[in-house]
């Protein structure tokens, strides 16, 4: 597994400050901990192995993280170590309001609190729908203690009718078709269950498998961690060898700061330009980073990922799914064929560098990963987006819009909220033609509240009826990974906050150049002072409670959505006797 042996004698571990002594907390610890079943031998010198579980029955994504995790503590035992299985709140994309990333930090504060209170020396993250992956990490990365990332895995291909489909991808399609008369409610129950059919996340290249690509390309999780299907055998077996593997690493004392550099960071978000990945990847990894004291700033994302072609030819920006990639040698063929571009000596968990695991991948699938030199398309990377529309930037996915709109002069069509838009957007009496922009708001981290992925949202079914398949769209909003379209996202400072957004008003010009990655309002900047002195803040949108905390501490967009008071790390220091 590694190349490094762990030294003969281990450092003092930090489950001896609950197990090692024969006080009496350590009584108390030790004799309650064996109602279940662990023999004497198991408290005394082995590693313990927090094993953070986000199992649920509401998160389908992760629904066979029980039999996963069960290969994960057999790989711990296997190395010596005693594994302990601990929950956290788990976050679901598909069914959780009013959007899972309103909870992504308090699943993160869940994870750092549960792990700094418990006797872990070294801890195995289950990760698998999108938020889950941040949130752990961050939670993880303030305590620093020795971390595998263990992804769950996509769902297996979707068949419809003889025709690939993917998951959210095709979902977005199929409601345009439902509102143009293509597709009828009595197909749906067959689409529901043909785009599901097993299993694990969404395997379009969406939020979900690009995090878990993100896991991989950090250094975070072992090589292949990114691709396996949830159901494959070999997801199995990489979870047994993950449990061998953090035993080794609490022996080697290989934290997560040691691994969490800027050139992983770096090498991550060429990575992320390299598989068309999802725009919140940006806002994740730049929480992550703070958790660890590296500035990562937009600028970055735009510096490493402009001249990044996207290689992997998969939806939403292409054709093929995650099973796909994994049979034509996955992330490791991406790293491999990007090499020049790396920080090669970046390590990982495995205590190899990021080279040392990739540089003799093979591709077996050159249609779904294609070579450097002759690459998918031409621009991966995310843009960043600057002017006085977003004076703290936004963000857009060049491989997943229409080229001909990415340089586009419109009028805007303003939707006050989602509430507006959901009302209005599909009214036949809406004034709105194919080529004005439309402008959603208040759809922000605080504006919403949480920061949804209504930024893609459906184009006025009066066009969609005309043969209109991609708007310029701008919102305050996050998108799914799995979306597609020309649509700005993540405008900073949001509606809510008194951005410029807030200040759009119908008939505007806005002016979108992404090669010269302009956003600009044609407002002057006398008149938009007068609107500015005029506008007034939306009513708070709880008056207790975590929706309250977050609203009040809530970073934007461009620094992540981190709670100001989280930012950075408190260490694992073992706290004082509970008895």
């Amino acid at each position: 597994m590694s190349k490094h042996k762990p030294p003969k004698k281990s450092k003092q571990l930090r489950s001896a400050g609950w197990f090692g002594s024969h006080d009496r907390d350590a009584m108390v610890h030790r004799s309650w901990m064996k109602n279940q079943g662990f023999p004497h031998d198991q408290f005394i010198g082995r590693p313990v192995i927090g094993i953070c579980n986000t199992w649920s029955e509401v998160t389908p994504c992760n629904a066979h993280f029980r039999e996963l995790a069960e290969h994960v503590k057999y790989g711990v035992l296997d190395a010596g170590g005693f594994p302990l299985e601990f929950p956290v709140m788990s976050l679901g994309e598909p069914v959780m309001r009013p959007t899972t990333m309103l909870f992504r930090n308090q699943v993160a504060m869940d994870v750092e609190e549960s792990i700094r209170a418990n006797p872990f020396d070294g801890v195995v993250l289950m990760m698998g729908c999108d938020k889950t992956t941040p949130a752990l990490l961050m939670g993880a990365a303030s305590c620093d203690l020795p971390t595998i990332g263990l992804s769950g895995g996509p769902m297996l291909n979707g068949r419809y009718r003889g025709e690939t489909v993917g998951s959210g991808t095709h979902l977005w399609k199929f409601t345009e078709a439902l509102k143009v008369g293509t597709m009828t409610l009595d197909d749906m129950p067959e689409v529901e269950a043909c785009m599901a059919r097993s299993a694990g996340h969404c395997m379009t290249m969406g939020t979900a498998s690009t995090m878990a690509s993100m896991v991989e390309s950090l250094g975070m999780g072992l090589p292949t961690n990114a691709a396996i299907p949830a159901v494959d055998s070999r997801r199995k077996v990489l979870a047994r060898m993950v449990g061998r593997r953090i035993v080794e690493m609490v022996h080697e004392d290989l934290r997560m700061s040691r691994i969490l550099t800027r050139q992983a960071f770096e090498n991550a978000i060429m990575v992320n330009g390299a598989i068309g990945g999802s725009t919140n990847a940006v806002v994740h990894l730049i929480a992550i980073a703070r958790r660890v004291g590296v500035d990562m700033t937009l600028a970055d994302w735009d510096r490493l990922g402009r001249e990044m072609p996207c290689l992997v030819n998969l939806m939403p920006s292409g054709e093929f799914l995650m099973e796909d990639f994994y049979y034509a040698g996955g992330l490791p063929v991406v790293i491999r064929e990007i090499g020049r571009f790396l920080h090669k000596k970046a390590l990982t968990v495995n205590g190899r560098t990021i080279w040392e695991n990739c540089k003799d991948a093979v591709n077996y699938g050159p249609n779904v990963i294609t070579p450097l030199a002759k690459p998918f398309k031409p621009l991966g990377g995310i843009a960043v987006l600057r002017g006085n529309l977003a004076p703290q930037g936004a963000v857009l996915k060049p491989s997943a819009a229409t080229p001909k709109l990415m340089k586009h002069k419109g009028r805007a069509v303003v939707f006050e909220d989602i509430d507006d838009l959901h009302r209005r957007i599909d009214d036949p009496k809406l004034d709105v033609k194919a080529d004005d922009v439309l402008v959603l708001k208040n759809c922000g981290p605080k504006g919403y509240p949480g920061f949804p992925e209504v930024g893609n949202f459906a184009l006025p079914a009066k066009l969609l009826k005309k043969g209109v398949t991609d708007m310029v769209r701008i919102s305050d909003a996050r998108m799914s990974g799995t979306a597609y379209g020309t649509v700005v996202l993540h405008t900073a400072p949001e509606a809510a906050a008194g951005g410029p957004l807030a200040l759009v008003r119908n008939g505007d010009v806005i002016e979108l150049d992404v090669e010269r990655r302009k956003l600009h309002l044609h407002v002057s900047a006398g008149e938009l002072a007068r609107r500015k002195a005029e506008w007034k803040a939306p009513p708070p949108h709880a008056d207790r409670g975590w929706v309250k905390l977050f609203c009040d501490t809530v970073n934007q967009a461009d620094q992540g959505v981190d709670l100001d008071f989280l930012v950075g790390k408190s260490g694992a220091k073992i706290g004082r006797p509970s008895h």
